[in-house]
């Protein structure tokens, strides 16, 4: 029987690439950089042969969507941001027959989704960032997309589904929410002065809270809050990666208290945070 034996909420901003790899930046996500290599260790401690990340770079407008290709090697650049983000060399094997069970059970659920094995359908950093420190044990990568029109119930069934589907497989798996807290990204004039800054002190204190319940196991409450938390604080491909999560973790009836691997930080506008739930 497959298990989910690692789940956590992460970040995948360049800056993490900047702060290892860019002159000038030495250092400035290093807790960041230590919080995804814990992720990593811990992965690795439980056996972990696949990583399953929703990628709230990976947007997509219909239905629900994986890359099941078998696997992936290249040099990546970031279109979105590419004085932060290139040369980043990848190569990992995929894990298309998760990826046609968690279709399968998704579908059974009324979720229209697709396991795509397409050439050219590649990587993004969403992915790349956190496997690059995480995965340094050659474990399979299976991403998902992020919706950016669907509703957090939708991403809720998905996540069950996907650990249904876990469990048939035989499969120990991490599963990964690879997004921001809050998602204003900083407007152009300010962009380069808010590079360790938040858009809005509101923001920041939304994602204090939200942090507070989530160490405090009051997830009930946060669930609560999700739909508006995702509109006021412009959440990432709809936050689908994070209802996901919950919905792998049991939802509502979640008892788990979270343990926060990264303290919060900003970065050019966004909120950001690593955090481990503890799995049963």
């Amino acid at each position: 029987m497959g298990e989910i034996v690692l789940a956590a909420k992460i970040t995948h901003v360049p800056t993490i690439w900047m702060s290892e790899k860019v002159k000038g930046f030495e250092g400035i996500r290093k807790q960041a950089v230590a919080g995804l290599k814990e992720i990593g260790r811990r992965a690795e401690a439980r056996g972990v042969e696949t990583f399953i990340l929703c990628d709230t770079h990976w947007l997509v407008n219909q239905g629900f969507h994986l890359n099941g290709r078998p696997g992936w090697a290249g040099t990546f650049t970031s279109h979105e941001l590419p004085h932060m983000l290139h040369g980043l060399a990848y190569d990992y094997r995929g894990d298309p027959d998760l990826g046609d069970l968690i279709a399968e059970e998704a579908n059974a659920a009324g979720l229209r989704t697709l396991n795509h094995k397409v050439q050219g359908l590649d990587l993004e950093y969403g992915t790349l960032i956190p496997m690059w420190l995480a995965n340094t044990f050659g474990a399979r990568v299976l991403p998902v997309a992020a919706n950016q029109f669907s509703a957090p119930e939708e991403n809720r069934d998905f996540g069950i589904a996907l650990r249904r589907a876990v469990e048939k497989s035989g499969r120990r798996v991490a599963f990964l929410a690879s997004g921001s807290l809050s998602h204003a990204f900083a407007p152009n004039r300010v962009s380069r002065d808010k590079l360790n800054d938040i858009t809005d002190e509101f923001l920041r204190q939304v994602d204090l809270r939200v942090l507070q319940l989530w160490t405090e196991g009051e997830i009930a409450t946060f669930l609560k809050m999700l739909p508006t938390y995702v509109t006021a604080c412009h959440g990432e491909g709809a936050m689908a990666d994070t209802a996901m999560l919950f919905g792998v973790l049991g939802w509502d009836s979640y008892r788990g208290k979270a343990e926060i691997l990264c303290d919060y930080f900003p970065s050019s506008g966004t909120g950001q945070v690593i955090v481990d739930f503890p799995v049963s």
